[in-house]
């Protein structure tokens, strides 16, 4: 192998263990980790709090919050609407926080000390920064700390003295700063990151499709050489009934090389994980202004052949496409999905599905090359498949498997 295509080969396998999906992972949880600890302990001073507020306040204050911070923690673990989980919290201890002041009916009772709200004003900050754009997130980690700087000097709030409250308030936004300023600076890193492997995987393709040809062309050429040329000199040179019948044994084993080497076609020169492959498409899916819903199963461990991810790639967007130009239906919402499924050690199954208007198969006019060529038949070239199966008012389903019958489909 060439200089070129082994560097481009080594580059192509590398694993970066720092992606946007990771990081959003790892800060989700580690929020919801810290969540239960943080409500955890604060459980002891808020039933002693209880006493000081209004009958029963106590009690849905401790159930909305705790039942918030159970349900952000199983969000993050399950990796299902962490961010709406997160916005959630924020916005419910927000509230609490303002709701404070007049659910204390006994202010006396909590002179001297500090509400037991205090020691969630981080997570409801770092949910915040979870769940929204940072400059959001910057804002209400600025004021919900104010709030509650203002609420620790009135006598609902402890009767703290002006320098206690300030330093109150002023300690929660430089811990929410702190964990701004991380989660943000780890969300560009790890978008570099992927940036660099989608340019990395752009410039592998490239060079694995010219040496491909490339290996192609020299192959056709020996063949051409050593059969064909052979058996036309010797064609040429027969005098003989044994010459020509060597000749014409040699015309056909010539042909029938050449059958062989047209069915085989160029190989792909090395293989790429199906998370690369899920990477392009979540890039793709930036592009399009109606939102998608991603699902990935089983990509790790998963590789495939650079041919197969680029006749996926393009075949799944080419079914997004066509959903964004023909489900929509006026006066209805239209429910998007793009289902990525790894089998195996060598295959994935991919869905691109929508709840839209439907149509029937049989009725695209056959000058429509969007289903037939970019979908269909790019997935039988690659050595895959693609099945289209829509209802009138049920929507619409493309499944495409690599290879073809990978996961039953």
């Amino acid at each position: 192998m060439p200089a070129v295509d082994w560097r481009v080969t080594r580059l192509s396998r590398r694993r970066s263990t720092v992606t946007r999906a990771q990081v959003e992972t790892v800060v989700g949880r580690a929020l919801g980790v810290f969540g239960l600890v943080f409500g955890a302990q604060t459980v002891p001073m808020a039933l002693a709090q209880a006493g000081a507020l209004m009958p029963g306040a106590g009690a849905a204050l401790m159930a909305v919050l705790y039942g918030a911070i159970v349900g952000l923690a199983v969000a993050t673990i399950t990796k299902v609407a962490v961010r709406t989980a997160s916005l959630a919290f924020a916005l419910l201890y927000a509230l609490a926080l303002v709701a404070w002041p007049f659910l204390v009916d006994d202010p006396a009772a909590l002179e001297g000390a500090t509400p037991w709200l205090y020691y969630l004003c981080t997570v409801a900050t770092t949910a915040a920064v979870v769940a929204v754009p940072p400059a959001w997130a910057a804002v209400y980690t600025l004021v919900v700390p104010a709030v509650y700087g203002v609420i620790r000097f009135m006598p609902s709030g402890g009767d703290a003295g002006p320098l206690l409250a300030v330093l109150d308030a002023m300690y929660a936004v430089v811990l929410g700063v702190v964990v701004l300023v991380i989660v943000t600076m780890l969300r560009q890193a790890a978008g570099a990151v992927d940036s660099a492997q989608e340019a990395a995987l752009e410039r592998y393709d490239l060079a694995a499709r010219l040496h491909a040809n490339e290996i192609e062309r020299v192959k056709v050429d020996a063949l051409v050489h050593d059969s064909v040329l052979t058996t036309l000199l010797s064609a040429a040179a027969a005098t003989t009934p044994d010459q020509q019948q060597l000749a014409a044994r040699m015309a056909r084993d010539a042909v029938q090389r050449l059958d062989e080497a047209g069915a085989t076609g160029p190989r792909a020169l090395d293989r790429v994980g199906l998370p690369v492959l899920v990477r392009r498409l979540r890039a793709a899916l930036t592009t399009f202004t109606t939102p998608f819903t991603v699902r990935v199963v089983n990509a790790g461990g998963v590789e495939l052949p650079v041919e197969a991810v680029e006749a996926l790639h393009a075949a799944a967007v080419q079914a997004m496409v066509n959903s964004l130009q023909h489900a929509d239906e006026p006066g209805l919402s239209t429910r998007r999905e793009l289902r990525i499924r790894g089998v195996r050690a060598g295959g994935c199954v991919i869905e691109v599905a929508d709840s839209g208007r439907g149509f029937v198969l049989e009725e695209v006019p056959a000058e429509r090359l969007g289903l037939r060529v970019s979908i269909e038949e790019r997935m039988v070239n690659a050595g895959g498949a693609a099945h289209i199966e829509s209802r009138i008012g049920h929507g619409t389903t493309v499944t495409l498997a690599w290879p073809q019958g990978a996961g039953g489909a």
